[in-house]
């Protein structure tokens, strides 16, 4: 069962690197509504992910319980060791797909802003921001 787990959170990995990926793609075409359609898909590979590793977790607590002489490596055979290192590999990848689709995001989001601020300039009343009552695009003239 601990193999089969293992290689469902790898293929849940894979795909959300391919997806962050297309993502990365898309956020610099400036292809907003492919990526928004992905979200339900990253969510649902997210979810997916999280309940094979509590899975994997499990199996390899009743393993150790089962076996209170024997230490983990000597529990796993090596396809499980193999995958185990897979894992940690993909994590890693996932990790620096993140990282590079966080940085454009955070460039297109500050670009956007600073689009809107110019549009709409805004005050600081409190924590709150709210339009300046100097705001020339909202201006009426009778």
């Amino acid at each position: 069962m601990l193999s089969h787990h293992l290689n469902g959170a790898l293929k849940d990995l894979r795909d959300l690197i391919e997806i962050t990926e297309l993502d990365i793609a898309d956020i610099r075409e400036a292809k907003n509504d492919p990526q928004f359609e992905r979200l339900s898909l990253k969510d649902e590979k997210l979810k997916s992910f999280e309940s094979k590793k509590a899975m994997i977790d499990y199996e390899i607590s009743a393993l150790m319980s089962t076996h209170p002489e024997k230490d983990l490596p000597q529990l796993l055979n090596e396809e499980q060791h193999q995958s185990l290192s897979e894992l940690k590999v993909e994590l890693s990848n996932l990790r620096t797909v993140n990282k590079k689709y966080a940085k454009f995001v955070l460039a297109v989001s500050s670009l956007y802003n600073s689009f809107l601020e110019r549009l709409v300039p805004t005050e600081m009343h409190g924590y709150q921001r709210v339009a300046s009552r100097d705001s020339s695009i909202l201006e009426i003239r009778v």
